[in-house]
């Protein structure tokens, strides 16, 4: 009943063309990725208690006020980040009208509805992070869940791009199974290289506060251990994406196949560069933003193949005919 009303309502609405669709779920991409970026602004510039209280600003205000207990720089960043969050709002929130208006198949309607959904969701543990002085693992799990909310939101622009009824169009089937499984593996280790990141975080320097009245409670770990370990699965995520290059030339694959591949092996020798200079120049605030920038793109990357991997494409005859149809 009350989905019904929604689509009526829905369908006042202009119809958009498959690129309007597909530029609204890159600018959902690019919000969920860049408040994890400005997230990590936060924490670097200690303003992560610059609102010392969620939803509210301070008690009893939204926004800034002046105290001398809280740095009227700390309270523009932090208060600038939730600013931000509007944005992501925005962007989740066009996708669901832009897929429902076109009545997208029910897979597509799920992965847009899943983005304001998750928005949410962020917005809870973000409050909760806050509320909780910053502790280290409530962060790291705010960290992982802007990173899920990143694959989400890719695989989103990928299914949108593919054809609701592909049995209109000559399609490509995907690579041997064997490939498939080892791409699913890829992913389960990028998660696994996330996750001790987020340790290696815990334990570092950037607690996300600095004021002599509080202290931020931080994982009580020897911090080289910590980045031995991170630094160890990242080889293993290189290690296998390349035995999935070796494979994928061997079975020979389309040429969108490989340049997502080739993006994403590039994202992870660049993203493995930054974590070395880090290491060695005692993890500059500036290089702790590029890093979490970084882990966004490969986690996107890391999406869009696993999803050019594992579902059929569109032949080649068909691409230019669907590009076109684009702008329509």
């Amino acid at each position: 009943m009350l989905y019904r009303a929604f689509l009526r309502v829905v369908d006042l609405l202009p119809m958009p063309s498959l690129r309007t669709q597909r530029l609204i779920a890159a600018a959902v991409v690019l919000t969920q990725g860049g408040i994890a970026v400005t997230g990590a602004v936060v924490r670097v510039t200690a303003s992560g208690l610059g609102c010392p209280t969620w939803p509210q600003c301070f008690p009893g205000s939204f926004t800034p006020v002046a105290v001398a207990e809280v740095p009227r720089i700390h309270q523009a960043v932090e208060f600038g980040n939730r600013m931000i969050s509007f944005l992501v709002v925005i962007t989740a929130a066009l996708a669901v009208l832009a897929v429902t208006r076109a009545r997208r198949r029910h897979e597509v309607l799920v992965y847009a509805w899943l983005m304001p959904a998750s928005t949410v969701l962020q917005a809870v543990i973000g409050g909760i992070t806050v509320l909780t002085g910053l502790l280290w693992w409530t962060v790291a799990i705010h960290l992982l869940v802007s990173m899920g909310m990143v694959w989400l939101a890719t695989l989103l622009y990928v299914k949108i791009g593919e054809p609701d009824v592909v049995s209109d169009f000559p399609m490509v089937p995907p690579p041997p199974a064997p490939l498939r499984r080892l791409t699913a593996l890829i992913g389960v280790t990028l998660a696994a290289v996330l996750v001790a990141g987020t340790l290696v975080t815990g334990a570092g320097p950037h607690a996300g506060d600095k004021s002599v009245t509080r202290v931020v409670p931080r994982l009580q770990v020897e911090i080289t251990t910590l980045v031995h370990l991170h630094g160890t699965l990242l080889i293993a995520y290189l290690a296998l994406l390349v035995g999935l290059g070796f494979g994928l030339a061997a079975v020979g694959v389309t040429r969108p196949i490989w340049v997502r591949f080739t993006a994403l092996l590039a994202l992870t020798l660049a993203q493995g560069f930054v974590g070395v200079v880090q290491f060695y120049t005692g993890v500059p605030a500036v290089l702790v933003a590029v890093h979490v920038a970084g882990a966004a793109a490969c986690t996107a990357a890391t999406a869009a193949l696993w999803a050019a991997l594992t579902t059929p494409a569109l032949a080649a005859s068909v691409l230019p005919q669907r590009a076109q149809a684009q702008t329509l």
